[in-house]
């Protein structure tokens, strides 16, 4: 059986009863308490000005009209415990390795707060850096899913939601490119009716996991890659121009002799400094310390898996350890004692069953690839 997942982000089937069907989030306004409402699971809610986590988090599985659904929820680009080059390696990572083992995506969730009276330039990137992620061809997948209409009145969600999907500066575009444009009212019954959506799906990879998988790309190369480094390098020119106009100023403190307004202002263009800086690090390691993660999650997907071998192994020692006892048993039982006799069949067909339902595995998430990634992500 070819396996597949449905996604969902606000960062990812086979129409099979059995099929892993996934969602991917990224944080956007609390992806989490969608996924808490439908899966029943207990996610971190960021209720403060923090980010609740900066980690992959996956909820556990669930049964949705005989599907096994699985929610997954990533950092978002506004996180404020990890940069976003750090969110773009464990978005990145997650989905390339995922995919390298025969995952694919259904659907992907953008959340937008429609209390918020306007779009602001921080959504905007968001949502930038999101589309570049799943790549034109994948929009058709994408569900833009508008939240909080408790916190506004009726005509006026109704008069946001309509700019939103009309103006070619908001959503347009993706709609007009298959996007479905839906609102969520907090209910489980509303989250379930989204997911529903998304199994009518074709699964399909996203852009990212195409550039780092099929065309073997750096971090650096791939579209969100590249929009990323535009903006940290339009960001370190605008320090450049911040230092030089703070240099400026402190030659005309000097001048006049105003030491108190040199000190301030030295501050001020040492702290500009120490950000450029840190901007330029961040482009440099891109890259580089994306393909040490990767190397660290096979290197330990290879050791999980070695590990799995051998409990595997002993399990099998077990198991035919057990069968051949009853058996010796049932060979030694009298044909008359057929009460016996059943009882030590029964006991090898239970015996049998449990051991083809551990043989299989319960790895976690993505079998057989579900305990290394449990280990290496942070599974709930």
């Amino acid at each position: 059986m070819h396996d597949t997942y449905p996604s969902t982000m606000g960062t990812s089937p086979t129409h099979s009863a059995h099929s892993d069907n996934v969602s991917i989030g990224q944080r956007a306004p609390c992806l989490a308490q969608f996924i808490n409402l439908a899966s029943g699971a207990n996610l971190k809610v960021g209720q403060g000005l923090h980010s609740c986590t900066g980690a992959v988090e996956l909820a556990p599985s669930f049964e949705l009209d005989g599907r096994s659904v699985s929610l997954i929820d990533t950092p978002g680009f506004d996180d404020t415990t990890k940069s976003d080059a750090d969110v773009l390696r464990m978005i990145a990572m997650f989905l390339a390795e995922t995919y390298e083992h025969g995952k694919r995506l259904a659907g992907v969730i953008y959340i937008h707060r429609i209390s918020d009276f306007r779009m602001t330039g921080i959504s905007s990137r968001n949502f930038k850096m999101f589309r570049e992620l799943c790549g034109e061809s994948t929009l058709r997948n994408v569900v833009i899913l508008t939240n909080m209409w408790g916190e506004v009145k009726p005509e006026v969600g109704e008069a946001r939601a309509h700019e939103l999907a009309t103006q070619d500066i908001f959503f347009k575009p993706v709609i007009a490119k298959g996007a479905q444009f839906l609102r969520h009212d907090n209910t489980r019954a509303a989250a379930l009716s989204v997911i529903r959506r998304i199994l009518q799906n074709h699964p399909m990879a996203l852009q990212i996991q195409r550039e780092l998988v099929d065309e073997g790309k750096d971090m650096a190369q791939t579209a969100a890659g590249a929009q990323l480094n535009k903006e940290m390098m339009e960001q370190i020119e605008k320090h450049r121009k911040e230092i030089t106009a703070v240099r400026e100023e402190m030659k005309e403190a000097i001048r006049v002799k105003d030491e108190e307004a040199r000190r301030e202002l030295e501050a001020e263009a040492n702290k500009l400094q120490a950000e450029m800086m840190r901007v330029q690090n961040e482009s440099q390691k891109l890259a580089t310390d994306y393909r040490k993660e990767k190397e660290r999650l096979e290197n330990r997907m290879q050791e999980m898996s070695e590990a799995s071998r051998r409990e595997q192994e002993k399990a099998n020692a077990e198991y035919n350890q057990q069968l051949s006892g009853i058996r010796d048993q049932l060979s030694q039982t009298s044909a008359n004692a057929d009460q016996q006799r059943a009882e030590l069949e029964k006991q090898i067909d239970n015996l049998r069953i449990g051991h083809r339902g551990g043989g299989e595995g319960g790895g976690g998430f993505f079998t057989p690839i579900g305990r290394a990634l449990d280990g290496f992500f942070r599974i709930y």
